[in-house]
């Protein structure tokens, strides 16, 4: 089963290498019928919101009938706001830690940074900071009501790259999967999350396979995104992701798009063999 389509999508009206119109045509070239632009509001990246809603308008009538393109956005919990006007799907991201001291920490810049956090605010207890992530991306469906879970344990970005703490030590683990019966509970679909893989920074997707095993057993849905922010990876790993899906039970994925009427719904795509 080949995917033929992407809904999380970032351009340069955000932080994106490609034009919403060169996304548009890479998805074309690749025989997509389903295109998401999801561009970012949190508190460090966030867009003309106006600009970037009247863009995807136009290009949805510039290519319908050849491509279903749809006006989303990766809302992050502590952006200003719960709601963005004219979104047809959320995807509700954690790419913050609320600190100790009421300042927010980005969790996914760099590494240094995120052991800088981890040294000053968390005692240099890296369970203690996981911890605090969890807790706080329990809380993502509450503050943003997204209709997909973004990304669940980005926390984990760099723990492939430089090592800070054991995903199997159930110090990490047992936060995670609170936060994500949690979730589950309010029957959004979680992302299963190429961009960091298709970019080579980890060697798994988002959620990991033991989260993501987990996620199945408590009857989790998913959509499978490639996270892309340039045009030659709108479906980076999507071949690998859907073997993984499968592997951990999954039978289908799901898919926004657009009714005869111009509502969205989500559409399931079977996987299994």
């Amino acid at each position: 089963m080949r995917l033929t389509g992407n809904v999380h999508t970032h351009t340069t009206f955000c932080d994106g290498k490609n034009t919403a119109r060169e996304m548009a045509e890479a998805a074309l070239a690749k025989g997509f019928d389903t295109l998401g632009y999801s561009g970012h509001m949190d508190p460090s990246i966030h867009m003309d919101l106006p600009a970037y809603q009247r863009e995807i308008a136009r290009l949805r009538e510039e290519y319908a009938g050849r491509l279903d393109i749809l006006c989303g956005v990766e809302l992050d919990q502590y952006w200003e706001t719960a709601e963005i006007p004219g979104a047809e799907y959320v995807i509700g991201s954690t790419h913050f830690l609320r600190l100790p001291d009421g300042h927010l920490g980005c969790v996914d810049w760099k590494a240094e940074i995120l052991e800088d956090l981890c040294r000053e605010h968390f005692g240099g207890d890296w369970y203690r900071l996981t911890a605090a992530y969890y807790a706080a991306e329990a809380e993502v469906w509450e503050r943003t009501h997204c209709d997909i879970i973004g990304h669940f344990d980005l926390v984990a970005r760099f723990n492939h790259e430089v090592p800070a703490f054991d995903e199997e030590d159930p110090r990490y683990w047992k936060p995670a999967l609170e936060a994500m019966e949690r979730l589950t509970g309010t029957g959004a679909l979680f992302e299963l999350n190429c961009g960091a893989y298709n970019r080579g920074r980890r060697r798994d997707f988002y959620p990991a396979e033991r989260l993501l095993r987990q996620l199945r057993l408590w009857g989790g849905e998913l959509v499978i995104t490639s996270d892309a922010h340039q045009a030659e990876l709108l479906d980076g790993g999507f071949a690998d992701a859907v073997e993984k899906a499968r592997a951990c039970g999954f039978q289908s994925v799901w898919m926004p798009g657009h009714r005869a009427d111009g509502t969205v719904d989500m559409r399931q795509r079977r996987i299994a063999l």
